[in-house]
């Protein structure tokens, strides 16, 4: 069993990340090195993630994860059958589930993607394969922010230059 324990002070670890994005101490502990954590291809989740720092997911997890505040990228090896939720979801591989975004999801022109979306701000590259859902609410916006819709007459000109037609 690994004893997982986040300790700023050891440099001895500082820079050594494994595929699960823990440094290695000398004493066999895994000690968190911060930043971004890694779950390498050969690697198969099953089970709730939650993580407190960015995370790129390049083998296999099953259930769901979430990173509040912080970015999940599914790279181009990491297949999913898991819902994810994050401040910013980059899919470059194949997710079946559900996406929460609370900035963006942006799905690549390797990404596959089965399931709903739900972000303020979808992108969906040339290429990539998606069927579900979009649900995008800013917010902010509401239907009296909206511009009205313009009264055009039956025969008034469209362009200024456009007066032939203005009789």
């Amino acid at each position: 069993m690994f004893d997982f324990t986040k300790d700023a002070d050891k440099k001895s670890s500082i820079g050594k990340k494994s595929s699960l994005g823990f440094g290695e101490s000398s004493k066999g502990k895994m000690i968190s090195s911060g930043g971004t954590a890694v779950i390498g291809p050969t690697v198969s989740i099953e089970g709730k993630i939650v993580s407190g720092e960015d995370l790129i997911v390049e083998g296999k997890v099953s259930g769901s994860i979430s990173a509040k505040g912080h970015e999940i990228t599914v790279g181009t090896a990491g297949k999913l059958k898991a819902d994810i939720s994050a401040k910013v979801v980059r899919i470059e591989g194949s997710v079946q589930g559900d996406i929460s975004g609370v900035e963006k999801v942006i799905i690549s022109k390797t990404g596959n993607v089965l399931g709903n979306i739900d972000a303020p701000r979808v992108t969906l590259e040339d290429g990539a394969k998606f069927k579900g859902s979009i649900e995008m609410d800013p917010g902010e916006t509401s239907t009296s922010e909206l511009p009205a819709k313009a009264a055009i007459k039956d025969n008034a000109p469209l362009f200024a230059a456009d007066k032939s037609k203005a009789s």
